[in-house]
């Protein structure tokens, strides 16, 4: 039996309002991590809550993950900034660098992660 992606529901479409970033713990293949989506009208992006220059998390507070103005993704430890339709690091530290991005899926008004099962996973 061929192994797939696992899926892994995060929210309601209508639970994360246009413009909106918000945070989750999720079980994966490889174990828990913590990502974050981020919703510009109908697309949803997801990355990995991991800055590229400290590794630490990117929020400050809950699921503030933007700018004030919502342009950009931005890192509460240095000020980083990034865009959001592909986490290239535009202005900081680590300039050039990107977020590690998350596939996501948005299926009959639900979002979901894809996490792809690795040799020696788990196939729960």
């Amino acid at each position: 039996m061929a192994m797939t992606d696992c899926r892994v529901f995060l929210c309601t479409l209508l639970e994360l309002e246009n413009g909106a970033s918000r945070g989750f713990t999720v079980e994966t293949p490889a174990g828990v991590e913590d990502i974050f989506v981020v919703r510009k009208n109908t697309r949803v992006v997801a990355y990995r809550n991991s800055c590229p220059h400290t590794g630490g998390p990117l929020d400050w507070v809950p699921d503030q993950f933007l700018s004030l103005d919502g342009s950009q993704i931005q890192c509460a430890t240095h000020d980083a900034r990034f865009r959001i339709e592909d986490g290239v690091c535009i202005v900081g530290p680590c300039a050039g660098k990107r977020l590690s991005a998350v596939i996501t899926v948005v299926a009959e008004g639900a979002v979901y992660a894809e996490f792809p099962f690795r040799d020696g996973a788990d196939s729960r």
